[in-house]
């Protein structure tokens, strides 16, 4: 095959073929030096001080691993046919191990992109016909060093005879047919050369009995070792006599990596997967169905994190000694927000991740709103949806791994340490990336979703159901549908906004009938992850997102139908005013499309406490309802009101003061009060031995609605005391390994590199100094370097110099002088790319460069 025919040929002829990683990474351009430092970040921290220990770094167990786990399954298994395929391979005999005897078209046009792959990885090195994977890899993909082939592959027929004697080996090519030969060289190679030749293997297959042909298909696709005893019966005795089988100890026989490959027809894996599976469509909704689905669970978002921080309005639960939320503080939340556990656990995380929820640092710590979410209630609805998905999508903190246990067997708890996985940043993106490649409209089904995600990323995605990136997908799919990114398992067009990608069709497309066909989307957009996409794309890109959704959510309303049995209906979302001061007035007694207030005694009392009076309530209602106030509403907060305070509660211990003797008669006569240790100070005043909030409740408990009092007998008003944490910064993600580097930053380090590499190995003119066989750079005295370095300030010539830098750390640059004074060299550095200026007491050699590099 020519070497047009393959877009990844390398363009080194054979005769100058790199001989290690370090040249092969020499040969290459700077936009290919950029590739391998995008798709492997891990490199450039540090920066490499040349191309040599850039190859070094590539090649350490940690960054190959890293590399091994972001190939897609195709990938991966080139580089397994290629650590089974003799080294060097060329290019055709390893697209035959992965496309076999009948070239897979499949196979073979994927092949080109998937070796690519590896090269610009640096897994994969040399021209086309001397590929070489790196040591490492090579080890890293042996499942054990007892089986060290990928592929279920035994060793080569020149492997196993290794220690076979002579005689033995010329009985097996005698009994296979073959002439004896002078020496076991030329015998294995005259039996290697019968395996691998097609015709006359299958003629000597065709030989076999059929027990034997049984045998050898159990061990064709792996393990290719089996057990014999010391008699073995007639069929493996044919196998055996013909090297079909080998024995590698005592008792054990396996199958050679030639006469597997015949059998397999070629193949080095037994199922080849070119191509990851496709997500198949579950349903299709018209699109407006779908966003204005997803802005109703938006908004019910909203609602539900306003309600838990509602909750927790004058302090939350206390934090647990080990950090985060104890079961029963979950367990209560959950009644609170009338969900499950698990979703509950959801709500909290995400209100944490935004950063409108924290622990107020105090001695008893405890949980409470931040000031942020002060800044975040003032913000138009739709802002505050994108401030939450944002969040959700940057944030590496799984709820879902609450009531689980850690490597220490300990219980995850919510808002708890050790919730954080690096990887679901990366999953959350991809399931919504797979989403947004679907006609607009179509919801997937979650296991096909799974199966792509598997075959992308195999060795973190093992065939296993409680692997993490499957339930991190599965987290993923249920979360964006309550938080509305997605709705009815589409993607929305606000969901797609916010990830940065552009907007599909029109909604006014007709949609997909019962046996109407999908339209295929030739590629699927990406979704970029927020980490590699700049602040002012993110910004604008949540700023489109919250216009798609603004129209979507609903208006809120400002006034609710009052109903003659002590309840108020709100047919909708409520303006805030109104719902924070019925909030008060009433308690809430369902939700749902309409929610359902009721007034009771309590309630009206709660409000009369918080400052209001009857007058007050009687006008607010009378404001807000579409219906007449009711008679019974009137009738009861008149009646609260005129009880309201008519006790006075305040601080003896306590005391109870009525200007109705009557009243205190009958408090004392109720066995009720016992408890309160009552007492009759004067016919008005009554002590008691508890303290005022208990003497206050316990009378309220007993049906009186006492009101308390200051040291100067004015009533006191109670409100709601807004607890807030200190400020706050909202949890930073957890990195999955060094951040993408952007294109300056790879610019400036492929540059760094590469003078680096100049001043590494750049010849210089032999030295009376320089020791025999030494190749450092010499030591010169202060005069020799000063007189050397003034010479080429006048020659204008380039040296070789080493220098220690503050920090004691010694480095070695070609650079160019152009002036000396005070001590000082100022030139133009090669290494760096710029001007420079070193103090000549740090220069600890100078050396003129070669002619033919000068």
């Amino acid at each position: 095959m020519s070497t047009e025919e393959h877009p990844t040929t390398d363009p080194a002829p054979a005769g100058n073929a790199p001989r290690s990683l370090a040249e092969a990474l020499r040969a290459r351009d700077d936009a290919s030096l950029s590739a391998l430092l995008r798709s492997r970040p891990d490199l450039i921290t540090p920066v490499p001080t040349d191309l040599t220990q850039l190859a070094t770094r590539a090649g350490t167990r940690a960054s190959v691993v890293r590399a091994l786990e972001r190939l897609d399954r195709f990938a991966l298994q080139t580089a397994e046919a290629l650590a089974v395929a003799p080294e060097p391979a060329a290019y055709d005999d390893l697209l035959a191990l992965m496309a076999g005897d009948d070239r897979d078209p499949a196979v073979t046009g994927a092949f080109p992109r998937a070796l690519g792959t590896l090269r610009e990885q640096a897994l994969v090195w040399g021209p086309d016909d001397r590929l070489r994977l790196v040591r490492t890899a090579r080890e890293l993909l042996a499942p054990s060093p007892q089986h060290p082939s990928p592929t279920g592959l035994g060793p080569t027929v020149s492997e196993a005879t290794a220690g076979m004697s002579p005689g033995r080996i010329q009985e097996i090519v005698t009994a296979a047919g073959l002439p004896s030969t002078h020496d076991s060289v030329s015998a294995v190679a005259s039996l290697t050369g019968l395996f691998t030749d097609r015709a006359r293997m299958s003629a000597l297959l065709d030989e076999a009995p059929a027990e034997s042909v049984d045998v050898l298909s159990r061990l064709v696709w792996g393990p290719p070792y089996g057990q014999v005893t010391a008699d073995p019966a007639r069929h493996l005795r044919w196998l055996i006599a013909r090297g079909l089988l080998l024995p590698t100890a005592p008792g054990t026989v396996v199958l050679p990596r030639e006469v597997a490959l015949h059998l397999r027809a070629g193949r080095a894996h037994r199922v080849t997967e070119p191509v990851g599976p496709s997500v198949e469509p579950a349903a299709t909704h018209r699109p407006q169905v779908v966003d204005t689905t997803a802005a109703g669970q938006a908004y019910t978002a909203l609602a539900t994190v306003e309600e838990l921080l509602k909750d927790w309005h004058e302090g939350g639960p206390a934090v647990l000694r080990a950090g985060g939320l104890s079961v029963r503080d979950l367990k209560r939340t959950a009644v609170a927000l009338d969900v499950s556990e698990p979703v509950a656990a959801f709500w909290v995380e995400l209100a944490y991740a935004a950063g409108l929820l924290a622990s107020d640092g105090v001695a008893e710590e405890r949980y409470a709103a931040t000031p942020r979410y002060d800044e975040w209630l003032e913000l138009p609805a739709a802002e505050r949806w994108v401030g939450l998905a944002s969040a959700w999508l940057a944030s590496t903190r799984t709820p879902g791994l609450v009531g689980g246990r850690d490597a220490k067997d300990r219980t995850l708890s919510a808002l708890g340490p050790g919730l954080d996985r690096s990887a679901a940043v990366e999953v959350r993106h991809r399931v919504l990336a797979l989403l947004a490649a679907l006609p607009e409209g179509a919801s997937p089904t979650q296991a096909s979703v799974l199966a792509r995600l598997q075959w992308e990323r195999p060795l973190r995605s093992p065939q296993s159901t409680d692997d993490l990136r499957t339930r991190l997908a599965r987290w993923t799919l249920s979360e964006a549908e309550s938080l509305g990114v997605t709705g009815r398992g589409a993607l929305s067009a606000q969901g797609r906004a916010l990830l940065g990608l552009p907007p599909a069709t029109p909604h006014d497309a007709e949609p997909a009938g019962p046996g109407a066909k999908l339209p295929v989307h030739k590629r699927p957009h990406p979704a970029t992850p927020e980490s590699t996409r700049s602040p002012a794309e993110q910004a604008a890109a949540a700023a489109r997102a919250a216009r798609i959704l603004a129209p979507l959510l609903p208006e809120p309303l400002d006034h609710v139908l009052l109903q003659a049995d002590l309840t108020a209906v709100a047919p909708g979302p409520l303006d805030r005013p109104l719902a924070d001061t019925l909030g008060v007035l009433a308690d809430v007694e369902s939700k749902g499309g309409a929610t359902v207030y009721r007034f009771t005694p309590g309630s009206v009392r709660r409000a009369l406490d918080a400052g209001r009076s009857a007058s007050d309530l009687h006008a607010f209602l009378a404001a807000h309802s579409r219906t007449p106030v009711p008679q019974p509403l009137t009738y009861l907060i008149d009646d609260v009101a005129r009880r309201h305070g008519h006790l006075r509660i305040g601080s003896a211990s306590a005391y109870v003061r009525c200007d109705d003797d009557s009243m205190l008669n009958e408090i004392l006569a109720d066995k009720r009060s016992q408890g309160l240790r009552l007492r009759r100070l004067a016919p008005t005043v009554l002590a008691a031995q508890a303290e005022p909030a208990a003497l206050l409740e316990g009378l309220r408990a007993m049906g009186f609605a006492p009101a308390a009092e200051s040291a100067e007998g004015d009533v006191l008003i109670t409100r709601a005391h807004a607890h807030r944490t200190p400020p706050r910064t909202a949890p930073a993600p957890v990195p999955d390994g060094p951040p993408v580097p952007d294109a300056t930053l790879l610019g400036a380090a492929v540059r760094a590199i590469r003078a680096g590499d100049l001043a590494s190995t750049t010849p210089r003119k032999p030295n009376a100094a320089d020791l025999p066989g030494s190749a450092d750079l010499p030591r010169t005295s202060p005069a020799e370097t000063l007189a050397t370095v003034q010479a080429a300030v006048l020659t204008g010539e380039a040296l070789w110099i080493g220098y220690v830098n503050a920090e004691g750390s010694a480095t070695q640059r070609v650079i160019a002088p152009i002036r000396v004074e005070g001590g000082f060299v100022t030139a133009y550095d090669h290494t760096a790319d710029e001007v420079r200026t070193y103090p000549l007491h740090r220069v600890t050699g100078v050396a003129e460069l070669a002619d033919d590099q000068a």
